[in-house]
């Protein structure tokens, strides 16, 4: 299953939804935004409808919430009940739920948001150790092998799919990055390792756009990244839950205008996300929307390979199962 988040126009103005793709409108070559998706709170209530509740509309909306973070604070049950719905929807020829609420939404009758369009929070690690050694021009250092380092995002700064990128005025060097993000679905605290998969709820793609010459000068000064990064990150185009994807071995691809730039899999992770949840929530709480980077893959940037994006630049990052996430990069 992979869910959406996608602004539709209604007669009280465009709101936010929360879609499932419909898989019998999806081959593997569908571009993101072209697939009929089905909206998850109206099938819900439809379903509920057709069984007599006397309050579909109110109920599927606590069930199936039409807003991710909201979603996610249902855990496991709101996965449950979105399967159930889509299932539903594959069943039936209604197109309106309660309240004339529209089922499906075909191509052109939505834009793809990014599934998490404001994260709870927003942390980034590096975890890979190829490219950490890409990266650093020398020896590791001892304290990436003992901890789970990561920097912390700007949240607000989420950019939806295919979304053009205005490059900062302060920065000539543009980089991408290709990583896969997990999303959290279960608060919690001093969390084990051996307990941790159960808080994610599934994962999506993450490109942590790079302004390289300024990351580089903030980082001398041994704090940071902050500008370097904070302008702009791609999430999405879905997010699939935990169950429905083998994360580690999924295949991911990077394509810079059509050519294949970087390929690996986030089985490489030195520190595993389990291990990365167990560090970050010592003394610390951890909450449904929070997105944690797996860190880039070896290879996975113009700094490893020594070359950076050019204006006008179409970045797609692919990871199997989830789908292609595509941005344009301008200066």
């Amino acid at each position: 299953m992979k869910l959406a988040t996608v602004e539709v126009d209604t007669p009280v103005g465009p709101v936010e939804r929360i879609g499932a793709v419909d898989e019998s409108s999806e081959s593997d070559d569908t571009p993101a935004g072209e697939a009929t998706l089905v909206d998850l709170t109206a099938a819900y209530g439809a379903a509920l409808e057709a069984e007599g509740e006397p309050a579909p509309a109110d109920l599927a909306r606590a069930h199936v919430p039409p807003e991710m973070i909201a979603f996610l604070e249902r855990g496991d049950r709101a996965i449950t009940d979105a399967r159930e719905a889509l299932e539903f929807a594959a069943e039936t020829d209604a197109e309106r739920g309660p309240g004339g609420a529209k089922i499906r939404y075909e191509p052109g009758e939505y834009d793809l948001l990014a599934p998490l369009p404001r994260p709870n929070s927003l942390r980034d690690c590096m975890a890979i150790e190829e490219h950490v050694q890409n990266s650093m021009d020398g020896e590791i250092a001892d304290v990436w092998y003992e901890l789970p380092v990561y920097y912390k995002g700007n949240a607000d700064s989420v950019v939806a799919p295919g979304e053009t990128i205005e490059w900062p005025d302060y920065s000539s060097i543009m980089d991408y990055e290709l990583e896969i993000a997990a999303v959290i679905g279960k608060r919690g605290r001093d969390i084990p390792a051996e307990e941790a998969e159960v808080h994610i709820a599934g994962y999506t793609v993450f490109n942590d756009f790079s302004a390289r010459d300024i990351q580089g000068r903030e980082m001398e000064g041994r704090l940071g990244p902050a500008k370097g990064k904070d302008f702009a990150n791609g999430l999405g185009p879905y997010f699939v839950p935990r169950e429905d994807i083998d994360v580690l071995s999924a295949p991911m691809t990077a394509r810079i205008d059509g050519e294949v730039w970087s390929e690996g899999t986030v089985d490489e992770m030195y520190h595993s996300f389990a291990e990365i949840i167990e560090h970050i929530s010592q003394s610390e709480t951890l909450h449904p929307g929070d997105v944690i980077g797996s860190g880039t893959v070896g290879e996975g940037c113009g700094l490893e390979l020594g070359t950076w994006l050019d204006d006008g630049d179409t970045v797609e990052l692919e990871v199997e199962g989830i789908g292609t996430l595509e941005h344009t990069v301008v200066r």
